[in-house]
């Protein structure tokens, strides 16, 4: 199987956390004086916006060790699910957010663990690339159109640089180790 029903329940209740924590920071456009309460279009929006670039990068881990032959399993993180709540209860500048991660079972070699370490980040870069060339290239977006691959662009940015930071427990340390051992 793919994907398993556990996954399947993991990835919603990743997603629906991802836009609670992002859904005050990535909004429609409303009108100034608007009271603050929980706005399900803007949790909508977020969840959009926010979640694939997150999801898709751990099933890209799952799918390029499953590729390689290996079973790869997508869990939630708790502490990191509850840590980016708490973080945004506590009305913090800073979001830390580590909702999951891909168990893959057996020693994965060189130059294998490299590719199935940047298959995550890679999902991002293309993201990332993807909404800056719709932006610049296309002409009279719609505002909410404009403003989600806005939004998608930097923040599949940020998850891109970030993973490929090449210190533990990223990726961009997975991948520059599984190249040193390559050479």
């Amino acid at each position: 199987m793919l994907i398993s029903l556990l996954e399947i329940v993991y990835m919603l209740i990743t997603t629906a956390v991802i836009a609670y924590i992002f859904m005050d920071y990535i909004k429609l456009p409303t009108a100034f004086f608007q009271k603050p309460k929980f706005d399900w279009n803007n949790f909508k929006f977020a969840a959009l916006v926010a979640a694939p670039g997150i999801i898709l990068h751990e099933l890209s881990h799952k799918f390029t060790a499953m590729g390689f032959g290996y079973e790869a399993t997508f869990n939630i993180f708790l502490f990191g699910l509850f840590l980016g709540i708490f973080l945004k209860w506590i009305k913090s500048p800073f979001i830390i957010l580590a909702p999951g991660y891909v168990a893959i079972m057996g020693a994965q070699i060189g130059i294998q663990n490299s590719i199935i370490a940047f298959a995550g980040p890679f999902v991002n870069l293309v993201l990332w690339l993807g909404s800056w060339l719709i932006l610049n290239k296309a002409h009279k977006l719609k505002r909410k159109t404009a403003l989600f691959l806005y939004l998608t662009k930097q923040i599949n940015m940020i998850l891109f640089i970030f993973n490929m930071i090449p210190i533990p427990p990223f990726d961009g340390y997975q991948v520059l180790s599984g190249l040193i051992r390559l050479f």
